[in-house]
């Protein structure tokens, strides 16, 4: 009976955020690090795998997966942002099962953009300082199975941003259920709504100028306000089917995927992908989303095209899929720049 309400409780809110897409509004959300992907795994598939993603991965799509994994799961993500602009992704997650269906998890991501030499209209060529720019986001993840059939999980994500004198910070919420069925659990169903949360607005020493009274002849320090902005919110609706040629026993799986997002400050999104596993071992997978309702009044879309990546998993013990050591890569073709490179190893104990 828990299932049932749980199901119906996350078809209500797709049924009333499904057609969330809003291209007027787009460019006026902030926070975009929480729309980018540092897990390899997840990004050969464009972030589609909201219905059967697990582990550490799950974290950053649907973190009702973070249950769907017995034992202690542990990864290092790095991603080579846009190459050509020398920005780059860093994460470390980590996600351990608790007993009686329940599962914690932690992830940390920053950015790094490089050097960005600091210049002023007097010196123009720079000043030979380095500006620093930090973005970060932190969260902490709690996730449930109920009878091996429906997972729920909740996310609370710090987000920071800012330089040595400016700087903003928020609150968001990732919320997800995930419903397996059928034989070997075949067909999975997932939903996600992710980066619900506080506005954000930047603050600082930066924003202060000094500006002479002409009442007196002295000095005042004012402060300019900033402008809040929202976090750039979406809800992911996927659904997968996993294809055994050869029967269950077989050592081959052919998982097909289906997802799609709705963005509050952006155009809707559609897409599919296919992964196909050899003992589980080694992994190939390729993607492909694009947007809805594309128009010449909008902006093209950053990725919108081909994702693909493979995995290579040794397990410490042959027959014993469970502990094992992998290597993953992914690569997400781009609209400008040289696309995004994925990369990253986990260790499953």
């Amino acid at each position: 009976m828990k299932k049932i309400y749980l199901l119906v409780l996350c078809f209500g809110l797709a049924a009333s955020t499904a057609f969330a897409g809003n291209p007027d509004r787009q460019g006026e959300a902030g926070a975009a690090q929480l729309l980018m992907n540092p897990w390899a795994a997840s990004a050969g598939l464009h972030s589609m795998n909201t219905s059967s993603v697990f582990g550490v991965e799950a974290m950053r799509i649907n973190p009702a997966g973070v249950s769907r994994f017995n034992g202690t799961e542990v990864k290092i993500g790095y991603a080579n942002y846009l190459q050509g602009t020398d920005i780059s992704m860093q994460a470390f997650g980590v996600a351990s099962a608790k007993g009686n269906g329940g599962a914690i998890g932690f992830s940390i991501m920053s950015l790094d953009f490089g050097d960005i030499p600091v210049t002023t209209t007097a010196q123009p060529e720079g000043t030979g300082a380095i500006l620093n720019v930090s973005f970060l986001n932190i969260g902490l993840t709690y996730s449930h199975t109920f009878e091996e059939a429906v997972s729920v999980g909740v996310t609370l994500r710090g987000v920071s941003e800012g330089t040595a004198d400016v700087s903003a910070f928020g609150l968001a919420v990732d919320a997800g259920v995930q419903y397996v069925a059928g034989e070997n659990d075949a067909f999975k169903f997932g939903i996600s709504l992710r980066n619900i949360g506080s506005r954000m607005t930047y603050g600082g020493q930066g924003l202060s100028i000094g500006a002479q009274t002409t009442e007196a002849n002295f000095n005042r320090t004012l402060y300019e306000r900033s402008a809040g902005f929202e976090m750039p919110s979406m809800l992911n609706i996927g659904a997968s089917y996993d294809l055994r040629p050869g029967g269950l026993e077989s050592n081959q799986r052919i998982s097909i995927m289906g997802n799609f997002t709705a963005n509050s400050f952006g155009r809707d999104q559609i897409g599919g992908a296919v992964e196909y596993a050899f003992r589980e071992q080694f992994i190939a997978r390729v993607g492909y989303r694009t947007d809805l309702e594309q128009s010449e009044l909008t902006e093209i879309p950053l990725y919108d095209g081909i994702s693909a990546g493979a995995s290579i998993r040794v397990p410490f013990k042959k027959g014993d899929r469970s502990r094992s050591f992998s290597i993953d890569y992914a690569f997400r073709n781009t609209r400008i720049f040289n696309g995004t490179h994925n990369i990253g190893i986990g260790v499953s104990i």
